[in-house]
């Protein structure tokens, strides 16, 4: 009886094997990932299969038929332009939104005036506040922001928190209780903890937004927590920037914000009440009172979100074409650069080519693996002709690009293989010379308080180790 047993337990273990086995062949994924993930599977099937059905999964075709497509009708609402890069036309091929026109917009870099600018946003919210958030910190600044929505709400105001089920793992509960109390509605989105409701141990929506009154918005990489914002200086807050804006492309916000909120809450909420053409009284409030970031008029702006929810790889398809047709410049900053094979070559060619190939990371990030998975990417770059910079004080958070003086990247994605495959992103392209400029401000500032970075050849120890993490890297 033990050996039928046996032999019943191997033929299924071999049977599921070959089953995830097609599985990962069939998945858009990586060269690297995909071999990485049949290998384990193969080889250390014990180890490899458990593995894959925790942290395999990448565009769940369950997750598009519950959440329903995003933009349906993309072209019907707001105020479109004709698409002015290549980079909008592959976004705009996707079912995405076009690029929309007439916005106000001012990018602000300090943690500071972005949490002071939120507050009042808040203060000012007459029908509805919507937050959504990875990291909403036990800590000053979450205790203000809960407080303040916990306000609100009080009032009359509709307001919804959705938080990550990893990144606000112990903020979900009773932290956020004053809230529930007076009529808040809080979500999270996909518990990490197993055998929970629309659970995922690898998932994560990493989407940074704020919509207030369905009128004005923030995007960007700053999370709810003292690290990042707060109402006083901290010296080991990180460098990161945030979008406020005004206009037609605050309805696109939304509309991924009431994607993700439904999913997460199996609620049917509408988004379709927007306030279109009352967001001209809330352009005072985003530029901060004593800031020197000028408030940016008429920009046109295009919201692209990412993530296991969207058919296609569209932000990646759309930042290597962005690359690829570039003439002049490439500046970046990312906290964590782990590109894939296709997005370093292109950096690599454009360098080779003679165009000004910038990029900023932080001399030491919050997480060494990836500053170790990152050396290898670095050194070809570096050999190509790119110029590297390391900022030296402290954890620079902040993802922005420029190319030419035709587009602008602002938002939440990373320049990494987690961001641009596995989290749920959001990312604001900027077309308008002016918000183009003040991104390249931002990013020149940066480059002049940084050191020039030479990678140098590494010991045979170290390179094992960079590689050994790069491998890991598309499994994360």
């Amino acid at each position: 009886m033990q050996l039928v047993l046996d032999h019943v337990l191997t033929v299924a273990g071999f049977m599921l094997a070959l089953a995830l086995a097609a599985r990962v062949l069939r998945e858009k994924r990586p060269p690297g990932s995909t071999a990485a993930w049949l290998m384990a599977i193969a080889l250390v099937p014990y180890l490899g299969v458990p593995l894959y059905l925790v942290f395999g999964g990448r565009k769940l075709k369950r997750f598009i038929r519950m959440k329903g497509q995003l933009f349906p009708a993309s072209g019907a609402n707001g105020t479109e332009s004709e698409a002015p890069v290549g980079a909008a036309r592959v976004v705009m091929s996707a079912g995405f939104p076009p690029p929309r026109q007439g916005n106000f917009a001012v990018l602000h870099a300090s943690g500071e005036t972005s949490f002071d600018v939120m507050m009042r946003l808040f203060d000012a919210a007459r029908e509805s506040i919507n937050v959504a958030t990875f990291i909403l910190g036990r800590d000053e600044t979450g205790r203000a922001v809960v407080d303040a929505l916990a306000r609100k709400a009080r009032q009359g105001v509709q307001v919804r928190l959705l938080l990550d089920g990893l990144g606000c793992l112990w903020s979900s509960r009773s932290f956020v209780q004053p809230l529930r109390d007076v009529g808040g509605r809080v979500g999270r989105f996909m518990p990490v903890l197993p055998l929970q409701y629309k659970w995922s141990a690898n998932l994560r929506n990493h989407r940074k937004i704020v919509v207030v009154d369905h009128a004005v918005a923030m995007v960007g990489g700053m999370n709810l927590t003292t690290r990042f914002m707060g109402p006083s200086f901290c010296p080991e807050r990180y460098i990161d920037a945030s979008v406020f804006l005004c206009g037609a492309a605050v309805e696109d916000i939304e509309t991924v914000f009431y994607d993700d909120w439904n999913y997460a809450t199996d609620e049917s909420v509408d988004g379709a009440a927007a306030l279109n053409g009352h967001f001209c009284e809330y352009a005072p409030l985003i530029h901060a009172h004593g800031a020197s970031d000028p408030l940016m008029a008429d920009c046109t702006i295009q919201v692209i979100p990412s993530g296991p929810d969207v058919p296609e790889d569209t932000f990646h398809d759309a930042l290597l074409t962005a690359i690829m047709e570039a003439r002049e410049r490439i500046w970046m900053v990312t906290p964590y650069f782990v590109p894939d094979d296709s997005l370093l070559k292109a950096l690599a060619l454009k360098a080779r080519s003679g165009c000004d190939v910038r990029v900023l990371v932080p001399m030491r990030s919050n997480h060494p693996v990836a500053d170790l998975a990152r050396g290898p990417a670095l050194r070809e770059i570096c050999a190509a002709g790119a110029t590297l910079y390391a900022y030296p004080r402290v954890m620079v958070h902040a993802k922005a690009m420029v190319f030419d003086s035709s587009l602008a990247i602002t938002g939440s994605p990373n320049l990494d293989m987690r961001s641009i495959y596995l989290n749920f992103e959001i990312a604001l392209f900027h077309y308008s010379p002016v918000d183009i400029g003040r991104t390249e401000t931002f990013i020149r500032e940066l480059q002049r308080a940084s050191h020039f970075m030479q990678p140098d050849m590494v010991s045979r120890s170290r390179a094992w180790a960079e590689n050994f993490c790069r491998l890991l890297s598309p499994l994360l």
